[in-house]
């Protein structure tokens, strides 16, 4: 059984992968011993990965030393069953980087476009000979909210709509219009720039905001919100393996 901790920018996601199948899953807005027990339901997991994008985490990783044999924590010096061509790759989020080893592992031998939804919005490129290529970040649907509502002296804080028209008749709604449809005309922006580069090109949603932009990219082959976790479990996976035993023992 391995345990996988994402340490997000806002919440803690937890899941748990036993032959390879994601089984649980749950958040927090911060880890604690009663969530771990509470998932693991008094079992001991083989293998635990952490990943973080908040930077070092060590009250975390002593945490979940306590409920697994064998703790691996992804850094820039993790070795990745893909090829990274990121000229950074020391700044390069762990949560990019193992949504493009999910994609490699679920959509083997696919030029794939990975658009992730959450606190920040990240539209990265996977080669179809298992090379991440790069991508792109811009602030995410709620952050476009908080934005207008706090840099301005009198527009209100909305949130999502499922009105899919281009014009509003109230300012609330122009405001839902306007960052909704920024975030799908940006989407769509560069799937039609990057189909025209590179061919059979996949399209893959993840993230907690990916429910509210499937329907409006007509072109969105494949959702699947649990990208990063089946990454993370390759990536412990791969460190698992004869080749590369870099797991920490207990």
């Amino acid at each position: 059984m391995n345990l996988i901790v994402d340490v997000g920018n806002t919440r803690v996601k937890l899941a748990l992968f036993e032959q390879g199948r994601l089984t649980e899953q749950c958040g927090a807005e911060t880890l604690s011993a009663a969530t771990l027990e509470g998932l693991l339901g008094g079992r001991r997991a083989d293998r635990a990965v952490i990943s973080s994008t908040r930077g070092p985490i060590p009250g975390i990783v002593e945490l979940v030393r306590r409920f697994a044999y064998r703790v691996l924590e992804f850094t820039a010096a993790t070795p990745v069953p893909i090829g990274n061509a990121y000229l950074t790759p020391a700044t390069l989020g762990r949560d990019r980087l193992a949504a493009a080893v999910g994609a490699a592992a679920l959509y083997p031998g696919r030029n794939a476009l990975i658009v992730d939804l959450g606190t920040a919005v990240t539209i990265d490129l996977l080669s179809a000979d298992g090379v991440f290529r790069g991508g792109c970040i811009s602030p995410g649907m709620a952050m476009r909210f908080r934005a207008l509502h706090e840099y301005t002296a009198s527009l209100p804080l909305c949130d999502a709509i499922d009105s899919e028209r281009a014009v509003g008749r109230t300012t609330d709604e122009a405001i839902r219009l306007g960052v909704m449809n920024s975030i799908a005309f940006e989407i769509e922006g560069y799937v039609a720039r990057l189909e025209g580069e590179f061919e059979d090109l996949c399209v893959i949603f993840t993230g907690g905001d990916a429910k509210f932009f499937v329907k409006r990219i007509k072109n969105t082959i494949f959702a699947n919100c649990n990208l990063v976790f089946y990454g993370l479990n390759r990536i412990l996976e791969y460190n698992a393996s004869e080749e590369h035993l870099s797991l920490i023992h207990i």
